[in-house]
């Protein structure tokens, strides 16, 4: 008769215990999850949003990118990659500030950027198209108003977001040799883009340090209508000889 009131305390304990371990669980999953993503955002492939219109067509205000911070460190970069870079200094200058979200929600934000889930840092980032690789004697422009890479023409209408009757690739005259471990970087809306013809006053002369570079953008993932592969329109460098 004594035994039947203890059986629902030890059912009560049981079921406490199961519960606690099934919270355990599920935490351990999600320090995994988080683990995992912080390093597939540090090492492998990284999100960004495109905020200015500097590279349409190719990419839109808004956009969600993904970069692949990996491949790069084997192969290296070509001329034509879209590179997603943090700024060498004196590119972005004083950005507005977004308004202030409520702490938590900053705190939150600052939580899935950091593993990769966010990208609010892509305001402090830029993107741009590899036109000189170190070494590269870039000039613009020829006669029929395109730039030449080491002598040769590149025919660059497939991606260039150009103003009606216009075929220019630059409004902009330069000509520079692209340092070691640096790069030439320009938009593909040329005349909305301060890239690296803008920055030439700077110490770094406009170009950008290798070291600075994130990574390739290979995809858009957003908006739903136009994801899909970013080309590098490599073959507008078919053409293009060794450096000089």
């Amino acid at each position: 008769m004594t035994s039947e009131p203890s059986a629902a305390p030890a059912t009560g304990t049981r079921r406490r215990r199961g519960l606690l371990v099934f919270l355990r669980d599920v935490l351990i999953i999600i320090l995994i999850a988080a683990l995992v993503s912080f390093v597939v955002k540090t090492f492998i492939v990284r999100s960004f949003y495109i905020p200015s219109a500097s590279m349409e067509r190719t990419l839109m205000v808004n956009d969600r990118i993904l970069v692949d911070e990996l491949t790069p460190r084997w192969t290296g970069y070509e001329r034509g990659d879209v590179v997603v870079f943090q700024d060498p200094g004196g590119w972005l200058g004083d950005q507005p500030q977004p308004p202030a979200s409520p702490p938590l929600v900053q705190a939150i934000d600052g939580v899935l950027t950091f593993i990769g889930i966010s990208a609010s840092d892509s305001q402090d980032h830029l993107v741009k198209r590899i036109i000189g690789l170190p070494g590269d004697h870039v000039v613009c422009c020829n006669a029929l108003g395109q730039i030449t890479i080491n002598g040769a023409p590149i025919d660059e209408l497939d991606y260039l977001n150009l103003p009606e009757g216009n075929t220019a690739a630059s409004n902009e005259p330069f000509d520079v040799v692209v340092p070691e471990d640096s790069l030439w970087l320009l938009g593909d809306n040329r005349t909305r883009s301060r890239d690296s013809r803008a920055h030439q006053e700077l110490p770094s002369g406009g170009f950008v340090p290798v070291s600075n570079v994130v990574g390739k953008a290979f995809l858009t993932t957003w908006p739903f209508g136009r994801i899909g592969a970013i080309d590098g329109h490599h073959q507008a460098f078919d053409s293009v000889p060794d450096e000089e």
